[in-house]
């Protein structure tokens, strides 16, 4: 066979996929795979957004702006910060025992800077993205 042979018999080779007997199911499966992922992952970002969300209200319902007198005071406004504290405080209270029945009531992350929080932060990020990828390539 010559080279000018050669090179449209393999194109004609590899012009049409052949049926495998089993295509439904590896459909099915693949499929399965990207429901399963996808579920894992609107549940992680739905958590992450809760948290943040949280997060977020505390800190804004904890700056204090003394704009006027506190006789000048919204009493709704009033109202509305000792309903998100008592908020807060539940569920403080409730994260507080999580965290005792799994054993970890004893730590403390308040007690260290903004720098060391961050690089425990930054680590977890970095695992969370090592396993996923290698769960990518073990699914490829």
């Amino acid at each position: 066979m010559s080279a000018d042979d050669f090179d449209p018999s393999i194109e004609r080779l590899f012009a049409q996929t052949p049926v495998m007997p089993d295509a439904a199911l590896f459909t099915a499966d693949i499929e399965a795979r990207l429901v399963k992922g996808g579920r894992i992952r609107n549940v992680a970002l739905g958590v992450a957004g809760l948290l943040g969300g949280v997060i977020a209200v505390r800190e804004v319902t904890g700056v204090d702006l003394q704009v006027g007198s506190a006789s000048d005071e919204v009493v709704a406004g009033h109202v509305l910060g000792q309903g998100m504290h008592s908020v807060a405080n539940g569920l403080q209270a409730t994260a507080g025992r999580m965290m005792d029945s799994l054993g970890l009531g004893q730590m403390e992350l308040g007690a260290m800077g903004g720098m060391q929080l961050f690089w425990i932060a930054a680590a977890c990020v970095i695992a969370m993205a090592t396993i996923g990828m290698v769960r990518l390539s073990q699914e490829v």
